[in-house]
């Protein structure tokens, strides 16, 4: 679609229907979102340019902030201030006790400066896009951010040519060549499950049995892995709300895995979203994208680390839950029981 089209398009369905999501008001217009918003460079969009570890090193200038990441089912978002930020390479970590976020900077093949008017307020944010298009990580300035700050990094990093349109490129899924249920090795995956130390290690463990996550979930068996009914989430949610059990939300998009640790107070049921309304921390989850949960449990040398994961209908994951831990701590043991209360998914019999 030419971009005077697509701009014209843009303005009209966005006065027409003013709460939809920046997706999904793309995907109502046949675009990525990514380049929806390069269409509107040089009208309150300025496109960036890397590096951008010194972007994101720069970051902690603009004070307390609102990042946000979401999946095609799950939006995360978080307030703070970005600090102890480490980068080596295209992995990076953000440790700040409010904004936690693992980079994976690859993915991160655009960048923007967007200034816009939303539901009569002012926003300014940052945010980035893999080369398909998808956003991966946003950034909002809150009430308490700094204004001059955004104004000058956008400045700074602003690319040379401020071109309206983004050549998109197929980005690879992860585990491209999996295994039929029938050849994996049971035996070697089990083996391999109890063998891990840390949960970090379970990805290389997929990638070495070559089999997917839901896969391994089915196959591995009842010691580390339990199928749980589908509103599990909104009952983990309601319970830790209840205690204020302090618990540890995980939702990543191909460039960023954003974390809330802490406890979660104001849950909200609307439509076929359950949410999370809290002051600092909100989710938005599409309970009806919600194909599988699993109660899952993977080994350390601390005692297993429970959690709660759920999957959509392609097999992605959508959201994960913990009990507040740290590295070398045992998990809550009320943590755990919550996990084990969650009921089963039921059976049927023909």
């Amino acid at each position: 679609m030419p971009i005077p089209h697509l701009l014209a398009a843009w303005r009209q369905l966005r006065e027409s229907e003013p709460n939809l999501r920046a997706r999904d008001l793309a995907e109502r217009l046949g675009v990525s979102e990514g380049e929806l918003v390069a269409s509107r460079c040089g009208d309150g969009v300025t496109r960036l340019q890397a590096p951008w570890p010194e972007l994101i090193h720069a970051l902690p200038e603009l004070g307390r902030v609102m990042v946000l990441t979401r999946n095609d089912s799950c939006v995360h978002e978080k307030k703070g201030t970005f600090a102890h930020i480490e980068i080596g390479g295209a992995m990076g970590v953000v440790l700040d006790e409010a904004i936690d976020l693992r980079l994976f900077l690859t993915h991160w093949k655009h960048g923007f400066a967007v200034r816009e008017t939303s539901r009569g307020r002012m926003l300014q944010s940052m945010q980035f896009f893999d080369g398909d298009g998808r956003a991966v990580h946003k950034i909002y300035l809150t009430d308490d951010s700094n204004r001059d700050a955004w104004r000058s990094l956008t400045s700074r990093f602003a690319a040379g040519v401020q071109s309206p349109l983004l050549e998109l490129r197929t980005v690879a899924e992860p585990l491209p060549h999996m295994l039929c249920d029938e050849a994996v090795d049971i035996e070697s995956l089990r083996a391999g499950w109890r063998a891990m130390r840390d949960p970090h290690d379970f990805f290389a463990l997929l990638k070495k049995r070559q089999v997917t996550r839901v896969q391994a979930l089915h196959l591995v068996g009842s010691e580390f892995a339990r199928q749980v009914r589908n509103d599990a989430i909104h009952l983990a949610l309601e319970s830790a709300a209840a205690s204020g059990l302090p618990i540890m939300v995980f939702v990543g998009s191909p460039g960023v895995v954003q974390i809330h640790t802490g406890p979660v107070h104001n849950i909200k049921p609307m439509g076929p979203w359950l949410n999370v309304l809290d002051e600092d921390f909100n989710l938005h989850l599409r309970v009806d994208h919600i194909v599988e949960s699993w109660v899952v449990r993977k080994p350390t040398p601390e005692g297993p680390v429970t959690s709660l994961e759920l999957y959509d209908a392609r097999g992605g994951q959508i959201v994960q839950l913990f009990g507040k831990r740290k590295p070398g701590i045992p998990e809550l043991e009320a943590w755990r029981a919550l996990a084990e209360s969650l009921p089963p998914m039921e059976t049927t019999h023909g």
